[in-house]
């Protein structure tokens, strides 16, 4: 699995022009489902995004995670983050999991996260969405499990 994940100041999430999913301070994370993942990649990549030091300690080095900061965390399927762009002009998506692995499997994290976090939002799985953030920083990451 992989996250694309920002520290934003505000991030949220719209589908026909409702917001389904809101956070303040915290981490916008767009995931990526790949044909190898399982559950195992799950319970890993939940870890990182709970832990990864990516907020600003009093010496203003990155030196706390997401709860140190009680930020919030919003989860958004993203597909073509499984692409591969290494040749071609063309992404391949050979190797994304197909869509019911992809949402099993993104509807476990989100399950885990909600039970490990009580600040977790998200967008809807294969929507048409748009996505609005005030990147912080601007600090992104690209985790994988």
């Amino acid at each position: 699995m992989k996250a694309l994940i920002q520290r934003v100041k505000r991030s949220s999430v719209e589908v026909e022009g409702k917001v389904v999913g809101s956070i303040d301070h915290g981490l916008l994370a767009l995931i990526g489902v790949e044909k190898h993942d399982d559950a195992a990649s799950v319970e890993k990549l939940l870890h990182k995004l709970l832990h990864y030091r990516v907020f600003s300690d009093a010496e203003g080095k990155m030196n706390q995670n997401l709860q140190q900061v009680n930020g919030g965390l919003l989860l958004v399927s993203q597909f073509t983050l499984a692409a591969d762009t290494r040749k071609g002009l063309r992404p391949s998506f050979s190797s994304a999991a197909p869509p019911a692995q992809g949402e099993a499997l993104f509807d476990l994290l989100v399950k885990q996260a909600r039970a490990a976090w009580s600040q977790v939002a998200t967008g809807e799985f294969g929507a048409d969405m748009q996505v609005a953030l005030i990147n912080d920083g601007p600090v992104t990451f690209l985790l994988e499990s």
